[in-house]
């Protein structure tokens, strides 16, 4: 059974990976195997331990401790349980926590890319994407648009960032991923030559005088397609252009030169799905 454990302060220690702490802080880059991530509403949160992961602690309005959290209570062991009226809930916090529930969870070892990619046929590459709700609604659209596996370059935004699994309506839980590389230096050289050697061909999502258009044929008949998205603005590197096998771009209107790269992964995603 859980610890109900009522708050009336800021003070308890229990509450810092809520309140207090930052995302960096929450990661732990120090001691990864003391990294959490906040997982929020009843519903990502039940994603979440449906996919195996381990909770800490929750915090919640008193009312969904016999409401609609109680399914995730009775799964969830003898962790603490912070909780309070929804009105002094919102004066602590500042703000009206998302459908009254929020949980600390462990954060997994991520496996080797090669582990995420085993099987599949078409995964996509996020290249430095800096926003937390790009990442996620780059990997909703993944989840619901048949992309196998999704590979973070160490410089884009963690997947497991608050706003991100919120954002991504918890398919961050469902959609395998990892990052490719542990430094800043291993993309996109190292990475891509990873790409190669697990026999994908790469796609890079950019403007060129040099692209093809997304639905070339040449694009529908790889076996194994890696799509590859950059960061907002600058979009990818030139080192990477450079280096992939295709250089895609999604035909534009009325004078627009590109979509948000959120985006432009829906469309990619769909028109470069497995068939």
């Amino acid at each position: 059974m859980p610890q109900i454990i009522e708050i009336s302060d800021l003070s308890h220690p229990g509450l810092d990976a809520y309140l207090r702490l930052t995302e960096a802080q929450l990661r732990n880059r120090l001691e990864p195997e003391k990294g959490i991530f906040i997982a929020e509403s009843p519903k990502v949160i039940k994603l979440a331990l449906d996919a195996g992961f381990t909770p800490t602690s929750m915090l919640m309005e008193r009312r969904h401790t016999t409401g609609d959290a109680a399914p995730l209570l009775a799964r969830c062991g003898d962790i603490p349980v912070y909780t309070a009226d929804r009105e002094l809930l919102e004066g602590l916090t500042g703000y009206t926590l998302t459908r009254g529930v929020l949980c600390a969870m462990r954060r997994p070892e991520l496996p080797a890319p090669e582990t995420v990619c085993a099987g599949a046929k078409r995964i996509a590459v996020l290249e430095d994407v800096a926003d937390a709700t790009n990442v996620g609604a780059i990997i909703r659209s993944a989840a619901a648009l048949d992309i196998d596996a999704v590979l973070v370059t160490p410089c884009c935004c963690d997947p497991l960032n608050r706003r991100a699994i919120r954002v991504s309506m918890g398919t961050v839980f469902q959609v395998p991923w990892t990052r490719i590389g542990d430094n800043p230096s291993d993309w996109p050289g190292n990475g891509l030559a990873k790409l190669r050697e697990m026999g994908f061909k790469t796609a890079a999502m950019a403007l060129s005088d040099q692209s093809v258009p997304i639905d070339h044929p040449a694009l529908a008949k790889e076996e194994k397609l890696a799509i590859i998205l950059g960061t907002e603005g600058n979009g990818l590197t030139r080192q990477t252009i450079a280096r992939c096998d295709y250089t895609v771009r999604i035909p534009m209107s009325h004078g627009v030169d590109s979509l948000n790269v959120a985006a432009a992964s829906a469309v990619a995603f769909w028109e470069l799905r497995n068939r």
